[in-house]
């Protein structure tokens, strides 16, 4: 299995700012989508941020692909990369992770 990244949103302005950028940070998910680079996301319980689930062949091209997220490039969040290798899945994901 390959090495996924945890990648946590943690939001530092209002909602009001964060609600402003979000159909273009949606846009933004969607494209990482769409290459292959995200495996699942959603909202933190509370409302303070994210987490996406995301697959990156170096740590350097998922750091690049952050940058291009709106939420980074007005300053409204500040992310944590934690990297794992996973070493067992359930069967349902083993492709996704393979």
């Amino acid at each position: 299995m390959s090495v996924i990244y945890v990648v946590v949103l943690t939001y530092s302005k209002p909602l009001s700012e964060i609600d402003a950028q979000m159909a273009a940070h949606i846009e933004w998910l969607n494209q990482g989508y769409d290459e292959g680079f995200f495996l699942t996301s959603g909202r933190r319980i509370p409302r303070s941020g994210g987490v996406i689930l995301a697959r990156s062949d170096t740590l350097e091209a998922l750091q690049a692909r952050l940058q291009r997220d709106p939420f980074q490039q007005h300053g409204l969040v500040a992310t944590e990369i934690i990297p794992f290798e996973a070493s067992r899945c359930a069967d349902t994901i083993q492709g996704l992770l393979a």
